[in-house]
């Protein structure tokens, strides 16, 4: 597989200091280089892992997805080429941009600008987050996962399935239907569910300690309007989060203790359950699905279904049972 991670994301806001305090106190990432058009926004060693842009909408408009080295981009855009998608190669400002070495890009069968780049840049200094954190899980795996929206699932799934080589991971099809497809060792780094309409759902990030995401929840609760989606479990990547509205109108899945699977090993299968063990109320729901996603976490609670919680060395003590 020639995709490696989801590398970085471009943001477009009209709402340029409302997401530089969304970022920085709540999500603790670090602003860096901030001016009129916009500012970089550092989870880790790298010197930008979100673009933020300063514009006349709101959303995000790129997605880039890393590659090993320049033989692999090449290799990928002729594969590209070949299906008979139209691809662009980035002049080097739009590279310097991007702080990558070289980059192409292409649409999705939904419009949505995906970039394709290798040799991301190192910071010279030290990620300094925005608040107290332990940290972001990033490394090989990349910025997290993005989860599209879609009026019809099959033409994304073949694009990303068939054409990029993502590998599906799982799928639920109550109270909606969601497709999973992993690159790297996370569950997952992408997803597409069907709604009705075309868009972004959210991107997530993963925290280095589950209190991280605690004190993130309760600040979000402080706020008005700030939680689209409760605090909860999931069950396929077993990812403990809630979902943040970002000032761009997108939801940012903040979590912790997302499952590693092995991708040579992996088989996909379709969770009955829905899509959380416990918590995890959507607004975004219709009342009826809403009901029916409550009824699955209830029905799931009744048949005694759990899951072991995934930490990190030195993230944990092991108790007694007496």
């Amino acid at each position: 597989m020639s995709i490696q991670a989801l590398g970085y994301a471009g943001i477009v806001t009209d709402r340029p200091d409302d997401w530089a305090a969304f970022a920085s106190r709540l999500l603790g990432m670090q602003v860096t280089e901030r001016g009129v058009s916009g500012m970089s926004l550092r989870m880790d060693d790298r010197k930008q892992r979100l673009l933020v842009e300063t514009g006349a909408i709101n959303g995000c408009q790129v997605y880039g997805w890393e590659v090993a080295d320049a033989t692999a981009l090449s290799a990928l855009g002729g594969r590209l080429e070949q299906a008979g998608v139209a691809v662009t190669h980035g002049p080097a400002t739009l590279a310097q941009q991007r702080q990558v070495a070289a980059l192409i890009w292409c649409a999705d069968p939904i419009g949505n600008r995906l970039e394709f780049f290798h040799g991301a840049a190192l910071a010279d200094g030290d990620f300094v987050p925005g608040r107290a954190i332990s940290g972001f899980r990033t490394g090989a795996l990349g910025l997290g996962h993005v989860v599209l929206t879609a009026k019809h699932a099959e033409p994304v799934i073949r694009f990303y399935r068939d054409i990029l080589g993502f590998r599906l991971s799982d799928y639920t099809l109550r109270p909606f239907k969601a497709w999973f497809f992993h690159v790297n060792r996370r569950h997952h780094s992408f997803a597409v569910v069907e709604t009705g309409q075309d868009g972004l759902h959210h991107l997530m990030v993963e925290l280095l300690s589950l209190d991280d995401v605690g004190q993130g929840y309760d600040l979000a609760q402080g706020l008005e309007d700030a939680v689209g989606v409760t605090l909860g479990r999931h069950t396929n990547d077993l990812m403990t989060s809630f979902y943040a509205k970002s000032p761009s109108g997108f939801m940012v899945e903040y979590g912790w203790g997302g499952r590693n699977i092995d991708p040579a090993a992996w088989q996909p299968v379709e969770y009955r359950d829905g899509p959380s063990l416990w918590g995890h109320d959507r607004s975004w729901l219709s009342p009826a699905d809403r009901a029916l996603a409550r009824q699955l976490r209830l029905d799931a609670a009744a048949k005694g279904t759990r899951a072991p919680v995934h930490v990190l060395p030195g993230n944990h003590l092991v108790m007694a049972k007496e």
